[in-house]
């Protein structure tokens, strides 16, 4: 990280705060008392072993389910337990480790589907408007996310006719039509390949050029340490470290966890 970025990541205006965030699965508890801040504009990741607690994390953040302790802030409103609509009405979208597109539906009109939260309609009301001048204002909209995550030549394509690649960015697509604040990105980069993966990260620079802030959860080090301005490290639940990823490289706490895991050692047999 440069002199410049260490200081944007010092007066950067926290967008996200979490404090003692924490869920258990009975007698586990999966994500135990973790504190992070996430800067407006920047790309925050998040890694650790399997079983870290990184996706229990992402579900706690965007109402997927519900904590048992602590604290979520986003822009100075309070969203722990709150449901899933009403955080992403608060400006937080997310995508999924598993792709979630839907099947029998356009690549435009999964992209239409991310708008049911920012105008107030139901699902099927997107897809079946009979106002001519809001269903072209929509489809316009929709074309231009399409345009700008790269694949709007595939407009009408049905979904799951594209290949893997081309579906994570329906996701993106579908998820920048929430206008989000925060953009949750769960391992977007997992399964593809490595023309793929540069696609998909000019994407992620791009939309942090535009103002864009993101939390990226993803296994791949080469990446995360390249595009990341401040990262968050968990083990076992808990944080073990936070700060630029030249801090993190030569963290080592975070050194041991990983040699742990790819060592064989003790892995954790929870939900990530």
């Amino acid at each position: 990280m440069t002199a410049a970025m260490k200081d944007n990541a010092i007066v950067a205006a926290q967008l996200l705060q979490v404090r003692g965030l924490t869920r258990r699965f009975g007698g586990l508890t999966a994500v135990d008392a973790v504190d992070l801040d996430v800067a407006e504009g920047q790309i925050h990741g998040l890694i650790g072993p399997n079983g870290s607690g990184k996706t229990t994390c992402i579900n706690l953040m965007s109402g997927v389910l519900r904590p048992d302790g602590g604290s979520i802030v986003l822009d100075e409103r309070e969203l722990a337990g709150r449901p899933t609509h009403v955080i992403a009405g608060a400006g937080m979208a997310r995508t999924f480790q598993n792709i979630r597109v839907f099947g029998r539906l356009t690549v435009l009109e999964n992209v239409l589907i991310g708008f049911n939260q920012t105008l107030g309609y139901k699902l099927l009301d997107v897809l079946t408007l009979r106002n001519r001048a809001v269903e072209d204002r929509l489809r316009e909209q929709a074309m231009g996310l399409l345009e700008f995550v790269g694949i709007a030549d595939k407009y009408s394509a049905v979904a799951t006719s594209l290949s893997y690649g081309e579906q994570r960015l329906i996701e993106v697509a579908r998820a920048l039509a929430l206008k989000p604040r925060l953009l949750l990105l769960d391992e977007p980069l997992v399964g593809m390949n490595p023309a793929e993966v540069d696609r998909v990260v000019g994407l992620l620079q791009r939309m942090r050029g535009q103002g864009l802030t993101m939390m990226l959860v993803e296994h791949k080090m080469r990446v995360v340490m390249s595009i990341c301005d401040q990262i968050t490290v968990l083990n076992f639940g808990r944080r073990v470290a936070s700060g630029c990823p030249d801090d993190i490289r030569a963290n080592p706490e975070v050194i041991r966890a990983y040699l742990g895991e790819s060592h064989g050692i003790r892995k954790r047999t929870a939900r990530s």
